[in-house]
């Protein structure tokens, strides 16, 4: 059985799910780009059917309760070989040499559009209000979604939610009942969601054009999944000790694409001062090439625009020292 369910004020249906029910409740409030809380929506949760509700639950929250207790475990250790203060000055060589390590773990995902069964590779898939995505950088099931993200071609909010998050983990808490990663909240289709298997199929269900996820991007193994955040030692996953508790007022945009083992250095930094995003997907055959070219004038990526201070900035290096420079509690001091 497949049930659909359509807002009649958006005209945008939400994707066919097998064997499922949608419980419709109500969405507190949304987050808009500085942080702060709108306008009251309805929300809609993707539900197991009756019969399979208990198993599914009881799966779920045992894998829940099995990844946050290794990473957990995880945190402290991988801090003790991740170098310290990440605002410090780094061994670079070595920084590129794992990230790009991570990159050969994750190969062939996150680096291209998917083509799939569409006629024109060139066909943009952004809905009319960007999707946000609350997650971590360090998280294997959050990278899941960012890859599917780059496959899509989508710019999307992005929420970081490190450990020990001030902000962006009470949200997600507050929005969907528990504190569980990724998280997405689609605004076009009012729904909220948990589970990366389950969002990667939603989203190619509902911005993919007729194209599927490529092939093998919805299994996860030890090496693939967890590989990245092994040998980035756990950078992306633990809120700064220094950074400022003040939100800017706009939100900063990156030009990035998943498995791009420079942008990944710069993400883990953006989510390290859990400083929310615009996440502007440049995979290969990417639609917004022209954009990134207009706004650099190279086709290099990471490329940061930060609209509340006016600096633009393309080395990955002077991106991080900028970013930690003016969003540390001293600097907002």
């Amino acid at each position: 059985m497949q049930i659909s369910v359509v807002n009649s004020n958006l005209c945008h249906p939400i994707a066919s799910f097998p064997s499922s029910t949608f419980h419709s409740h109500r969405f507190s409030k949304r987050i808009s780009g500085n942080g702060t809380w709108v306008r009251e929506r309805t929300r809609l949760y993707v539900n197991s059917s009756n019969s399979e509700a208990k198993t599914d639950e009881s799966s779920q929250k045992s894998s829940s309760n099995t990844t946050s207790s290794f990473l957990s475990f995880l945190c402290p250790l991988l801090k003790v070989f991740s170098g310290g203060d990440p605002s410090q000055q780094r061994n670079h060589t070595l920084e590129v040499a794992t990230s790009s390590l991570a990159s050969v773990a994750r190969l062939p995902w996150g680096s291209r559009v998917s083509t799939g069964s569409i006629d024109n590779q060139y066909v943009s898939s952004n809905p009319p209000l960007r999707l946000q995505l609350f997650e971590f950088e360090a998280c294997p099931f959050c990278r899941r979604v960012r890859e599917a993200m780059t496959e899509l071609d989508l710019s999307v909010e992005v929420y970081p939610c490190p450990k020990g998050s001030l902000r962006h983990r009470e949200l997600v808490r507050r929005s969907g009942g528990k504190e569980m990663f990724p998280f997405l909240v689609d605004p076009n289709t009012e729904t909220l969601m948990y589970e990366s298997g389950d969002i990667v199929k939603y989203l190619f269900k509902q911005y993919g054009n007729g194209r599927g996820p490529s092939t093998g991007l919805l299994e996860s193994t030890l090496f693939t999944g967890w590989m990245p955040t092994l040998l980035r030692a756990g950078r992306g996953m633990s809120l700064w000790d220094k950074a400022s508790t003040d939100l800017p007022p706009k939100m900063l945009e990156l030009f990035s694409y998943e498995n791009n083992p420079y942008s990944r250095l710069v993400r883990e930094a953006l989510c390290e001062l859990e400083l929310p995003y615009v996440l502007h997907n440049i995979g290969e055959g990417s639609t917004r090439m022209i954009s990134l070219l207009n706004a650099s004038g190279s086709n290099k990526v990471p490329f940061l625009v930060d609209p509340n201070t006016g600096v633009q900035l393309g080395d990955y290096q002077k991106i991080l020292a900028y970013l930690f420079k003016t969003y540390s509690s001293a600097a907002s001091a």
